[in-house]
């Protein structure tokens, strides 16, 4: 029998690990050293980059924080069984409904037997393992993070990543941009984000003939259809006023292919 250390919840910015929480991060580094090292134990991770989930998140048809959750720990799954092992019993710390969620697991893996529960990590010692590979694997991408933005005034004092933690409120209100949002690190679809652009300038831009839901094929779309609000102007879609595509796209003599 294989207990898989299911770590679904390595997100950048995106934790909910309750008993690696209680834990100072020496003691979580040293624990993770012990895991590693044991033999009878294995272990895997799947980290998943904020822009990937603000990409899911904000999309058109968009795809919620859970269900990503439970996809990535799905793929854990599939991926041990693809190693050969015989994977009999799955311990997972819930996201949403425990019992849903289990019924999901048992109709894509019908011969494993999941136990799904809330707080799991202090109730089985599997999740408890789990959880501190998942923190720790996060505090160190953290640490190793390579910033694609350059300015010059940027730091790496993020804090925990926690909403309540007010080295991660200081850093986010420091490199919040009016226009542009937050470096690549923040997960732009995280509801902490949308506090700090109450300020935020009103940007529109129109969108393209397919990419509108409009009669007229034209439209404006805003920030805030991303996540973002601004001070001024109504919630609602802008409807363009001009007649045809786009000015620049006929300046540049542009036009939609779907094939090529």
């Amino acid at each position: 029998m294989l207990q898989l250390m299911n770590c679904l919840t390595a997100f950048s910015l995106n934790l909910n690990m309750i008993y690696s929480k209680t834990l100072k991060e020496e003691k979580r580094e040293e624990l993770f050293e012990n895991l590693k090292v044991d033999e009878e134990i294995g272990w895997a991770v799947d980290v998943i980059d904020p822009r990937e989930l603000s990409a899911k998140m904000l999309k058109k048809n968009k795809i919620n924080l859970n269900e990503i959750s439970h996809e990535s720990a799905m793929s854990l799954v599939k991926r041990v069984l693809d190693m050969g092992y015989l994977l009999t019993e799955v311990y997972v710390d819930t996201v949403g409904d425990a019992e849903k969620y289990r019924l999901k697991l048992l109709e894509r893996f019908p011969s494993i037997q999941f136990v799904v529960a809330k707080k799991a990590d202090s109730l089985y010692p599997v999740v408890s393992g789990a959880s501190i590979v998942a923190k720790v694997t996060r505090d160190q991408a953290l640490r190793n993070w390579n910033l694609d933005e350059t300015s010059e005034n940027m730091h790496r004092n993020f804090g925990s990543g926690f909403p309540g933690d007010p080295g991660t409120k200081a850093w986010l209100k420091h490199h919040k941009q009016l226009v542009f949002g937050f470096p690549s690190l923040v997960r732009f679809s995280w509801g902490t984000c949308n506090s700090y652009f109450k300020d935020g300038v009103q940007v529109l831009w129109e969108a393209d003939e397919d990419g509108s839901s409009s009669k007229t094929g034209k439209r404006q779309l805003k920030l805030n259809d991303l996540g973002f609000t601004g001070s001024k102007g109504k919630s609602e879609d802008i409807e363009s006023s001009g007649k045809g595509r786009c000015k620049f796209f006929q300046s540049c003599k542009l036009e939609l292919l779907s094939h090529f």
